[in-house]
C-alpha cells in the first residue's frame, strides 16, 4: 500500500509540474500595455 500511495504522488507531482510547464509556454501571460502621461514637475536649483 504505501509503495502504491508514493507512485500516486509521485505521478500527481509530475503530472502537475507538466502542466505548469506547459501553462507557462502556452498560457497567455502578457502583460496588457498602454499609454501612461504623467506631468512632472522639476525643482531647479
Amino acid at each position: 500500500m504505501g509503495k502504491f500511495l508514493g507512485r500516486l504522488v509521485l505521478v500527481i507531482v509530475v503530472a502537475g509540474l507538466l502542466g505548469l510547464i506547459g501553462y507557462g509556454y502556452l498560457g497567455n501571460l502578457s502583460a496588457n500595455q498602454s499609454e501612461v502621461r504623467v506631468p512632472v514637475t522639476l525643482e531647479a536649483q
